[in-house]
C-alpha cells in the first residue's frame, strides 16, 4: 500500500465553518418534477435498472434532519420517494431520526437498508458541507446535482469514514450523476476517498461528475481479497488534482470512457487483483502513470482504445509497479452489455467541461461532442402541464437547472423558486411591480415562455414585458400570466418584467422552451 501524498492547495480551498440551519419537509404530490432528470446509463441500467424514487412522493428538504425525516415518514423502507434538496447540509442540521422505514444516524446522510430513493439538488443548489452520503445494504438509489465537500475521517468534524460518497454491504443499482465531489487534501489532512465501493457493491454508474483536490479519487474493493464488487461505469467525469485511485479497482469489471483526467499526481486507473477495465476515448493530461497495476504484485488487466495521452509521464516497471505505458496495449477483452455512444477523445476536455459537476444544468453529451439538456423523467402524479392543452408549451423546460436573478424580492420568496419545478414555492417582487430573470452560462435559444402563478394569486399579474436580458430589447408584451410566444432568440438571459398588477404577484414557475 502506498503512502498517502498530501496535496498542496490554495488557501481558498480551506474547510468552511459549519453553520447551523433549520429545515422543513414539505409533501408535494403536485410537484412539477418528481424524479431525476434523464435516465440512468451504464451498468446502472442492468440488473433490473435504476429508477430511484420515480412514481413516488416528492418532498423538499433544506437540512439533513429533514432528509432523514422524509425517509422515516414513508410507509415502508421501499416506498418510492424523491427528496429535493436545497441549501447547505452540515453537522449542525443533521440529526438521527427514527422510524420503521429508515435507519439513520447523526452526522452523516444515512441511506441504510432502504430502496427506491432519489436525492436531487434543486433551486440555488445543494451542498453537503463536511458531511458524507453513506449507502449501505440498499438498492435502486439515484443521487443527482449535489456537491459533497471536505468530508473527514480524522480531525473535526468527521463523517462517513472520510468518504464523500461511500457504498458498502450488499449495495445494488446506484446512479450518481452531475455531482461535485471534492476535498482539500489527502490522508494527512484528514480526508479519504471521494467515491468508494466495497463489500459486495454492484451495478453502479458515476456520470457527468467532478472529482477534485483529493489524495484519493475512489476505490472498488477494500483489499486484495475483497473481490465481490464490480460492474461499474465511469463516464464523462472530470478528475482534477488527484493523487491516486482514479479509480483503484480490485477485482470485478469497470467500463471507463470519455473521462477527462488532469493532474493525476501519482497514479490514475489502478487495475489490480484480477480487475478488468475497458478504457475507451478518455483524455489524460499533465499526469503520471495514468493506467496500470500499481503498489502491488497482484495483476489487473485493461482493454484500451481511442485514448489521448497529453504530457503523460510513465515510471519504470518493477515488482510492484506495472504501468501500461508509454505505449498502452490491451491485455484482456471486456464485453459491455449495454448500448452507449462514444465522443471522440479530442473533444472530451470541452464536453466534460460543459457538462460535468453540480449546477451545470444537468447537460449531457449527445454522442457527437455537443451538450444537450435531457428531458425530465415524467411524474405520473403531476397533473400539469396537460399535454392535450394547446396553451401549454411542449418540450424540455430549459429553466430547470438554470440560474436566476431579479429585482428586490419580497420576504420569504426566492429567485430560485421560479426554476425549481415546484408550484408550492414562488418569487414575489418587493412591491407591486418588478422583474425576474432566467439565465444560462451559454447562449440558449428560447421561443416560448410560460409564467405560472402560485396558488391563491392567480390573476394578480397585469401588464408585463418579456425582455432580452443581454441587449435590453423588448421581445413581446401583454397582460396576464400564462403561455407566451416570443421571437426565437439566442440569449444568455431572459427577463419577465411585471409593470402592473392587482394584488401581490407570485410567480411560482418561469418556464422557458426552445420551441
Amino acid at each position: 500500500m502506498r503512502r498517502p501524498v498530501a496535496l498542496r492547495l490554495n488557501a481558498a480551498l480551506a474547510t468552511l465553518a459549519v453553520a447551523a440551519a433549520t429545515g422543513v419537509v414539505l409533501s408535494m404530490p403536485e410537484a412539477a418534477s418528481a424524479a431525476a432528470t434523464g435516465s440512468a446509463t451504464g451498468y446502472a441500467t442492468q440488473n433490473g435498472g435504476t429508477t430511484g424514487g420515480a412514481g413516488g412522493t416528492t418532498v423538499r428538504a433544506t437540512t439533513g434532519t429533514a432528509i432523514h425525516t422524509a425517509l422515516c415518514n414513508r410507509a415502508s423502507s421501499s416506498t418510492p420517494i424523491t427528496i429535493q434538496v436545497e441549501g447547505t447540509i452540515n453537522h449542525g442540521n443533521t440529526a438521527k431520526v427514527s422510524g420503521n422505514s429508515c435507519n439513520t444516524a447523526a452526522g452523516v446522510i444515512e441511506l441504510k437498508q432502504i430502496s427506491n430513493v432519489t436525492l436531487v439538488g434543486v433551486g440555488s443548489g445543494a451542498v453537503f458541507d463536511q458531511l458524507g452520503i453513506h449507502i449501505r445494504e440498499s438498492s435502486n438509489i439515484i443521487i443527482q446535482n449535489v456537491t459533497v465537500k471536505n468530508v473527514k475521517k480524522s480531525g473535526s468534524p468527521t463523517s462517513n469514514g472520510g468518504d464523500a460518497i461511500g457504498m458498502e454491504s450488499d449495495v445494488r443499482n446506484v446512479w450518481v450523476d452531475h455531482t461535485t465531489l471534492e476535498a482539500s487534501g489527502g490522508e494527512s489532512e484528514g480526508y479519504d476517498g471521494l467515491f468508494d465501493m466495497k463489500d459486495n457493491t454492484q451495478y453502479v454508474t458515476l456520470s457527468y461528475s467532478t472529482l477534485r483536490n483529493s489524495g484519493r479519487g475512489g476505490l472498488v474493493g477494500s483489499s486484495e481479497t475483497e473481490l465481490s464488487n464490480g460492474y461499474i461505469t465511469y463516464h464523462h467525469n472530470l478528475y482534477e488534482n488527484i493523487d491516486s485511485r482514479a479509480p483503484l479497482l480490485r477485482g470485478g469489471i469497470a467500463h471507463i470512457y470519455n473521462n477527462y483526467y488532469v493532474k493525476l499526481n501519482e497514479s490514475g486507473i489502478n487495475s489490480r487483483a484480477g480487475a478488468r477495465a475497458k478504457v475507451d476515448n478518455n483524455y489524460f493530461k499533465n499526469s503520471k502513470d495514468v493506467l496500470g497495476t500499481f503498489y502491488t504484485d497482484a495483476a489487473g488487466y485493461w482493454q484500451v482504445s481511442g485514448n489521448t495521452f497529453d504530457n503523460v509521464t510513465w515510471s519504470a516497471k518493477g515488482s510492484e509497479n506495472n504501468p501500461a505505458g508509454p505505449d498502452p496495449k490491451s491485455n484482456t477483452t471486456v464485453s459491455i452489455p449495454y448500448s452507449y455512444s462514444l465522443d471522440n477523445a479530442s473533444c472530451v476536455p470541452a464536453i466534460v467541461g460543459a457538462t460535468a459537476g453540480a449546477n451545470k444544468g444537468l447537460k449531457v453529451s449527445d454522442g457527437s461532442c455537443s451538450p444537450t439538456t435531457p428531458t425530465p423523467t415524467p411524474d405520473p402524479t403531476d397533473p400539469t402541464p396537460d399535454p392535450t392543452d394547446p396553451t401549454q408549451p411542449g418540450g424540455t423546460n430549459l429553466s430547470i437547472g438554470a440560474g436566476s436573478d431579479g429585482s428586490s424580492k419580497a420576504s420569504g420568496s426566492s429567485y430560485g423558486h421560479v426554476r425549481d419545478g415546484d408550484m408550492s414555492t414562488f418569487w414575489s417582487p418587493a412591491g407591486s411591480t418588478g422583474s425576474i430573470s432566467i439565465k444560462w452560462g451559454t447562449a440558449t435559444s428560447v421561443s416560448k415562455v410560460n409564467i405560472r402563478e402560485a396558488s391563491g394569486s392567480t390573476g394578480a399579474i397585469g401588464a408585463w414585458r418579456v425582455v432580452n436580458g443581454d441587449t435590453g430589447a423588448v421581445l413581446t408584451s401583454g397582460t396576464g400570466a400564462g403561455a407566451i410566444t416570443v421571437p426565437k432568440t439566442s440569449l444568455k438571459k431572459i427577463t419577465f418584467e411585471i409593470t402592473g398588477s392587482s394584488g401581490t404577484p407570485k410567480v411560482a414557475e418561469f418556464e422557458t422552451y426552445a420551441g
